[in-house]
């Protein structure tokens, strides 16, 4: 199993256009020396959130270090600075951009220190060659190079990273260096703009029935596409490992990786739960998948909303996603009456696509492994718009706002520009636009609901207040009676007339006595 995933991810690899699909650009403004038209050659991080949209153009402050440290001296680095009130030079001014050195440890770790001390972007500095670079290669006089382009990849824990990085190439990141080493100012620009080719975004999904990180965007995300109708366009994309490439179809046409495989070996997927002897098997996921994707060709592929593709995969995730329940048929059957789907319908497309036993070509996988290969998906889950990829953990907001940022001018959804600014934007969309937060500037909370918040509380406290007055008047009332009452006269007991008779008589009694 290992070794088809290894075989499959590097002929992934082999095919991909670019490393990481970049839809960035990375400017220097200042010095004028630096700045470049075209912008300088960078590869973006498989994590963090970008500003889609729009950009970040700061200062830049070499931190000198790898920043594997968490615990970062943001009194260092270059270019320096004043001393402050402590004696010690001043920490780097925010907001600004952090360059870092590569190496020491992961870019997630780097990224995270660096964000933990108030960066708003990431340049993480190559110190290595590519070996196709001869001139990098001569100007640094090390033989030492990289065969390949560096993929700022994520270690599987950068799920809690909210600002953006770069990976800037040894060449011009030695020069930006030097320029800061020196005391002079740089001043970069990190900018995202997704294609905006005319008034229908295209968004795509690439992931496989048993991925536990896409569970939550696929529980919450119907409302989003149901909203943007007509002017969205989805595909969902089944990850299909090839298994002839991947040499789990043996010369004499056996299968050699067994319940990995289906077709005898031509179409695989994984084993989730790392077991072969039990559990779901590669070969279930893989008629998941192509379940799935005959439900996107009758219910969706023509409208691009596939509100009963939605519905069925909730339905599916609600009530067979277990080793008990995944390929039970009966299960199935109630998520399909659940969504609306007709299982007779599935059934024949599943069938007339090439069906999953014989030795036999399957047409709708074939198109899966082809459109993978052309799109150079490396990481999974993925999610594409105008097909730029989308950063950072896929989530309703991020898959949302870059949406929005892929419309021409002139053309964005009224959805969007009701609710790509809501800090709520989920329940926005399910509201139909109604920005529950909008009042609070993103503090969380409208402006209704403050103004009765604070109503209630001063409602409650004048309560409070109104019968702490009128218990404190009975105490004092109960205190004066009770003096009045100790220090009464008790031969005077029996005569009639007021107790203050006493007091009117000038006191010729004794008190002891």
């Amino acid at each position: 199993m290992l070794r088809l995933a290894l075989v499959a991810l590097i002929a992934v690899l082999a095919h991909a256009t670019t490393p990481d699909n970049v839809s960035s650009r990375l400017m220097i403004h200042i010095p004028h020396s630096l700045f470049k038209e075209s912008g300088y050659d960078h590869r973006e991080a498989l994590f963090g959130v970008p500003p889609y949209g729009g950009s970040i153009a700061q200062n830049v402050y070499y931190a000198d270090s790898d920043l594997c440290d968490p615990n970062v001296d943001t009194r260092g680095g270059y270019p320096q600075r004043d001393n402050d009130k402590s004696g010690k030079m001043a920490p780097w001014p925010s907001p600004y951009i952090l360059m870092v050195d590569r190496g020491g440890c992961t870019f997630v770790k780097k990224v995270r220190n660096a964000q933990r001390s108030g960066a708003a972007g990431v340049i993480i500095a190559d110190t290595t060659c590519l070996c196709s670079d001869s001139d990098c290669i001569s100007a640094s006089g090390v033989p030492t190079c990289e065969t390949s382009e560096p993929i700022m990849a994520d270690d599987g824990s950068g799920s809690d990273i909210s600002i953006p990085s770069f990976l800037m190439f040894k060449t011009d990141a030695d020069a930006v260096k030097t320029e800061l080493k020196a005391n002079r100012p740089v001043q970069m620009e990190m900018a995202w703009s997704l294609p905006t080719p005319d008034d229908r975004v295209e968004y795509d999904l690439w992931s496989v029935p048993t991925d536990v990180v896409s569970r939550d965007f696929l529980n919450n995300f119907k409302n989003a596409a149901v909203s943007l109708g007509q002017k969205a366009y989805f595909t969902p994309h089944q990850y299909i490992y090839d298994g002839i490439r991947s040499h789990c179809q043996g010369n004499d046409g056996q299968n050699m990786c067994y319940n990995l495989c289906t077709n005898n070996g031509r179409y695989c997927a994984t084993d989730p739960d790392n077991n072969l002897e039990q559990g779901i098997s590669g070969a279930d996921v893989v008629k998941e998948s192509l379940r799935r994707i005959c439900i996107w060709k009758h219910y969706g592929e023509q409208d691009g909303v596939g509100a009963q593709w939605w519905d069925y995969v909730v339905e599916f995730m609600s009530r067979c996603n277990t080793p008990d329940y995944f390929m039970n048929e009966d299960c199935v059957r109630d998520a399909y009456k659940h969504s609306g789907v007709d299982d007779s319908l599935i059934d024949r497309c599943m069938k007339d696509s090439g069906g999953l036993e014989s030795d036999a070509p399957n047409a709708f996988l074939d198109l899966e492994i082809s459109a993978q290969n052309a799109r150079g998906v490396v990481v999974l889950p993925t999610a594409f718009v105008n097909t730029a990829a989308i950063r950072g953990a896929l989530t309703v907001s991020n898959v949302f706002t870059a949406i929005c940022a892929g419309y021409a001018a002139g053309t964005v959804p009224e959805i969007c520009q009701k609710c790509v600014q809501c800090p709520d934007q989920a329940g926005c969309v399910a509201s139909k636009g109604n920005c529950s937060a909008k009042g609070m500037n993103g503090g969380g909370v409208s402006t209704h609901t403050f103004t009765m918040s604070m109503l209630f509380v001063i409602v409650l406290f004048s309560g409070l207040g109104a019968w702490h007055y009128k218990k404190t008047r009975e105490d004092m009332r109960d205190q004066v009676r009770g003096i009045l009452a100790e220090y009464m006269p008790l031969e005077d007991q029996e005569a009639a007339g007021s107790p203050m008779d006493f007091a009117r008589r000038g006191g010729s009694a004794s008190l002891i006595s």
